[in-house]
């Protein structure tokens, strides 16, 4: 059974989350406000950041740069800045 949301990222109703993926109130709201296809989108870019900046998440640090720049991509429509990468020609 899917639902529907309005999705901050996206702008739009979209299909929401089947589940809470991230832990806490920030969780709560991504479950709330990040449809499927905007957290997909996400975790493309989190891959890219990770592998770029040699991140680890046994750090608490790397952990905390990779949250804010969640929250950036999310909500206050930042794009990921990964050095080299250019995205595909829309």
């Amino acid at each position: 059974m899917s639902r529907t949301i309005f999705c901050t990222y996206l702008q739009r109703e979209a299909e929401g989350q089947d589940f809470q993926l991230y832990p806490g109130e920030l969780g709560a709201r991504i479950f709330r406000e990040i449809s499927k296809p905007a957290w997909q989108e996400w975790m493309t870019k989190q891959t890219m950041l990770i592998n770029e900046k040699k991140l680890s998440m046994m750090n608490p640090e790397d952990r905390k740069v990779l949250e804010q720049e969640m929250i950036n991509f999310l909500f206050e429509g930042k794009d990921v800045h990964i050095e080299g990468y250019t995205p595909p020609a829309q």
